[in-house]
């Protein structure tokens, strides 16, 4: 590979291998997989990378691997990381190569980070001997809501020691974005994806013949009660330059038509891009649930848990990496807006300094969207990324 010319160099080695890359992303794509259930894939990825001769461990994070790629020179660890799960959707694309799992569809387009990672490792492979410090290839596991990033890091992903290798000084993650389009990439700068928490709320009343119902106390009415009174955490008390979120998903209770039942069981989310404003949601959450009782009779009992927080993208990792993006591919990375989507990546940008990329992968004539039974993201994707990832890797280690 000709590394006085990065461009070119890292363009022809794209070309070269990208119809493998899309073979590979094709299958795993036929080949869903849950979170920490992947194993298929976790043995595509170990193979893949055992061909390239790339150093690498499974089994971290349960079903996640880590490759190293040594530089030919001491320096910092750059981890650059991709998700590898599904999601629980039944495909309806119509694709030859669409999902063999009924029920289970790569919905988010987790194979594409998964195959562009793994053209990442093949290029960089190469470029090593140019490269002054480590990457770490982190393929994690269970992004969708089920801690994947934190058993990685509970199994010593950020390094320091064998046999994990070196500490992880900065990092990159990257995410496909159908409402970007195609050979564009894109950006935000500080705070970008939420905080993302979790609360069920359990009203009690005390069941009754609903003939009579002042000789009960009606649940579903408190509960309707909360649903309205918990949009107000956000209509009235978060800051409005304060972007934020409080959405019931579910909600259950009874199950005849002339009975009032004994409890109802409310399911949310709250998304924040501020701890200040994290805290005052979970806060009010609390304080409205308390005063139900006063003024419904019901009780209601809160749980609420916290999850990942907001994924902070960090100035200096963010300025160095969009460069080198406009260096390969041209003038096509826009800044744009944050994001109430949550990410678990979010964890390991706490630790070092982190940016995360958006990728472009919409398709000209379509108008797709993340977690949808037709997801059909551009291909081409794939091959722009492994460019625009690569060039920052080889620039941040140069």
């Amino acid at each position: 590979m000709r590394t006085n010319d990065p461009t070119t160099a890292i363009a022809e080695a794209v070309s070269g291998i990208e119809p493998e890359l899309i073979a590979i992303r094709r299958d795993l794509h036929a080949h869903p997989e849950l979170g920490f259930q992947e194993h298929r894939t976790a043995g595509v990825v170990a193979r893949e990378l055992a061909r390239l001769g790339i150093p690498h461990r499974t089994g971290i994070g349960r079903t996640g691997v880590v490759g190293l790629i040594e530089g030919g020179r001491p320096g910092p660890c750059l981890a650059i990381r991709a998700d590898m799960d599904a999601l629980p959707i039944l495909e309806q694309t119509g694709l030859d190569f669409a999902s063999t799992v009924p029920g289970l569809m790569h919905a988010c387009g987790h194979d594409i980070h998964t195959t562009t990672l793994l053209g990442v490792a093949a290029v960089l492979r190469d470029l090593a001997p140019q490269l002054a410090g480590t990457v770490k290839l982190v393929f994690q596991p269970a992004e969708e809501g089920l801690g994947g990033m934190a058993a990685m890091l509970a199994d010593g992903l950020l390094g320091d020691r064998p046999p994990n290798g070196p500490r992880i000084d900065r990092a990159l993650g990257f995410h496909n974005h159908p409402d970007i389009p195609v050979g564009q990439f894109g950006f935000a700068r500080g705070a970008v994806l939420a905080a993302s928490d979790r609360f069920e709320i359990t009203v009690h009343g005390k069941s009754g013949h609903a003939a009579y119902p002042h000789t009960a106390i009606d649940p579903i009415v408190a509960a309707a009660r909360l649903v309205l009174d918990l949009q107000t955490v956000i209509s009235r008390e978060v800051p409005p330059m304060r972007p934020a979120v409080v959405t019931v998903g579910a909600i259950a209770g009874g199950e005849a038509h002339n009975i009032i039942p004994d409890s109802v069981l409310i399911k949310g989310t709250v998304r924040t891009l501020h701890a200040e404003v994290r805290d005052l949601a979970e806060a009010a959450i609390g304080r409205l649930c308390a005063g139900l009782h006063g003024t419904m009779r019901a009780r209601a009992e809160l749980a609420y848990r916290r999850g990942v927080p907001a994924l902070v993208n960090d100035d200096a990792v963010l300025d160095a990496t969009v460069a080198s993006v406009r260096r390969q591919v041209g003038d096509v990375v826009t800044e744009g807006e944050p994001s109430l989507g949550g990410e678990d990546f979010a964890l390991l940008a706490e630790l070092v300094p982190s940016f995360q990329l958006r990728v472009g992968s919409g398709q000209p004539g379509r108008a797709d969207k993340l977690h949808n039974s037709a997801y059909q993201p551009d291909e081409a994707c794939i091959g722009l990324g492994v460019q625009a990832l690569a060039r920052a890797a080889f620039d941040l280690l140069g």
